[in-house]
């Protein structure tokens, strides 16, 4: 398991604790890469749990560098990168790695993911939406009619929360995948399995594309559940946090779909005009806190 810390000393105990020692007849690695060792995240981890291998790369590589520092460090057939923020449980671990071991056409996997009043994370299941489904999600039609697949293209509201189906993203605070399909991902000659030119978003969404493109399988199992304390890893200032998720995933769907120049132009119109709405949706409820597209 690859775990990217930062500013991570508060959530990092009860997610390693929560991590169990063996699974399937194997014993679980499990590797930190703390990009931010001045909190006393690596202090924490060397006295009360030895056995994680701890890599300090000097200075904050941002998410998707991170994993791929600790994805070359790491040598199990079975891969999971994890967010700090997250606390498992070994039958949920047990089940979707059995699964990605039993099913070779399984690309990437997640489980359930709930916060921490018990409601789902919606990002742990995604489609790769149009653009009416992001019109639909920043202007709260998908949250007015959630059971309804005409307007619950993005989140996949309208199917069954414990159900298991093909999806078209999963959430990187878990994505659990056999190294034989990320080594084929990655770039050649190197262990770089995520795109480094997406800093701290739009990395896990890439990465499923990318394994999609290979002919594998993007699943959500809802059959398990594990706990995501979401937004304890990020600052608290939502408008820049909305902003800079928005715009990495235009950049995903630049690189992906933008192959002439009108599909530059349509992406780039889209996600402004989904991020100008979300925005102004939130500020007119009062709050600062935006569901980013």
């Amino acid at each position: 398991m690859i775990v990217v810390a930062y500013k991570s000393r508060a959530e990092i105990g009860p997610c390693v604790a929560s991590i169990p020692a063996e699974l399937e007849g194997g014993t679980v690695e499990v590797i930190v890469v703390d990009n931010f060792p001045a909190d006393g995240t690596s202090d924490f981890l060397r006295a009360e749990h030895p056995t994680v291998r701890l890599i300090d790369p000097g200075q904050n590589l941002g998410f998707g560098r991170a994993n791929n520092r600790g994805y070359a460090a790491s040598t199990g057939e079975g891969v999971l990168f994890l967010n700090p923020d997250t606390v498992c449980n070994a039958p949920a671990l047990a089940h979707v790695l059995r699964r990605v071991r039993t099913e070779p056409t399984i690309g990437l996997i997640s489980p359930r993911l709930v916060q921490a009043d018990g409601t789902m994370d919606l990002a742990c299941r995604r489609s790769l939406p149009t653009a009416w489904d992001g019109f639909c999600r920043a202007s709260g039609l998908a949250a007015r009619f959630p059971g309804l697949a005409w307007f619950s293209g993005y989140n996949l509201t309208h199917l069954p929360a414990d159900g298991s189906y093909d999806v078209g993203a999963i959430n990187g605070a878990f994505m659990l995948g056999r190294r034989e399909v990320l080594d084929a991902v990655a770039k050649p000659g190197t262990a770089e399995v995520f795109d480094e030119q997406f800093f701290m978003y739009g990395d896990d969404l890439d990465l499923c594309v990318r394994v999609a493109a290979l002919g594998k399988r993007i699943v959500y199992d809802g059959a398990r559940e594990i706990v995501h304390l979401k937004g304890q890893s990020v600052a608290k200032d939502y408008d820049r946090m909305a902003t800079a998720i928005f715009d990495a995933n235009r950049d995903v769907y630049l690189k992906h779909f933008g192959r002439t120049a009108l599909a530059r132009a349509k992406w780039r119109l889209m996600f402004g005009a989904w991020k100008a709405v979300a925005l102004a949706r939130a500020k007119r409820r009062g709050h600062r806190r935006v569901r980013p597209v």
